[in-house]
């Protein structure tokens, strides 16, 4: 089974659909978020992600007070939130550029009216966040779009999984295997559950979304068949801000998809043959004709 994400292939044997999550590494600055569009293009990505939120809706009431230290001082956490959402003239702006750059692009929505708001921007799909799996009414918001929908499934239980699959359906549906660790210990990885999730969920095209350091685990995710990857970048793995550890810089993003591609030709169609190069090969060291 494919999906369709704008003009892009999902699944069917087709190349692994990179994304590239910018989320909130654009510390609120629309300037860093299309320089950000830019990495992604030319690393050679597929889609750009962001996250939306209505921040009096999204913030979980326990943490809207907590006081947090930023580049614009110290301020709730709720205030932080509200400093760094885009408006919708300033998404227009990085999803114009992001056309522009040949690029996807989407966000994860954390709340109803979010999901109302993208879809007047006319996003490509719609990402739920591994926190919003089991909010059903979300899903059910996202459901009724009619969109594709890439579910992420870290901080989940396989029945949660199943619950949420259950409201949103299978049609336009791509799992994403997910530990929601940052940055996250190989010893969590549990890439395993890539193939397992697949013979759960027949049809449904399985990939990963990572949040460790370096490239092996979402390399060796491709190896194991995933059909999207996902990783979020920055410029400087140093800036201020949550994710920006867990992230890959420029020339990491490069080389991830560089090795995607590298991976995908090497694994082959599983039908032994005599290669070309090997017969030169096979004229000088092999004593004994077949």
């Amino acid at each position: 089974m494919t999906v369709t994400i704008g003009s892009r292939v999902v699944g069917g044997g087709r190349p692994a659909y990179v994304i590239a999550e910018i989320g909130l590494n654009h510390n609120g600055d629309v300037e860093l978020a299309k320089r950000l569009i830019d990495v992604a293009a030319d690393a050679g990505a597929d889609a750009v992600k962001f996250q939306k939120r209505t921040p009096e809706i999204a913030t979980p009431e326990h943490m809207r007070d907590i006081p947090r230290d930023t580049p614009w001082g110290r301020m709730t956490y709720l205030e932080y939130r509200r400093r760094v959402e885009f408006d919708r003239d300033q998404y227009i702006e990085i999803s114009d550029h992001a056309l522009l750059r040949g690029l996807e692009w989407f966000a994860s929505p954390w709340d109803v009216p979010s999901v109302a708001f993208l879809e007047d921007l006319g996003v490509a799909a719609h990402k739920v966040a591994s926190a919003s799996l089991t909010d059903v009414e979300l899903l059910e918001a996202l459901r009724d779009t009619g969109k594709p929908v890439i579910l992420s499934t870290g901080m989940s239980t396989s029945e949660q999984i199943d619950a949420a699959i259950e409201v949103l359906g299978t049609d336009r549906l791509v799992l994403m295997h997910a530990t929601s660790t940052y940055p996250m210990e190989p010893e969590e990885a549990n890439i395993r559950m890539i193939p397992v999730l697949r013979d759960r969920y027949p049809g449904v095209p399985v990939g990963y979304s990572g949040h460790e350091r370096g490239l092996q685990i979402s390399l060796a995710a491709v190896a194991l068949g995933a059909v999207a990857v996902e990783r979020h970048i920055t410029l400087d793995r140093t800036m201020w801000g949550s994710d920006h550890a867990a992230s890959l810089e420029p020339a990491g993003l490069q080389h991830l998809v560089r090795d995607i591609r590298v991976i995908e030709a090497a694994l082959g169609d599983g039908v032994k043959r005599v290669y070309p190069g090997e017969l030169a090969p096979m004229a000088k060291l092999r004593r004994i004709p077949a």
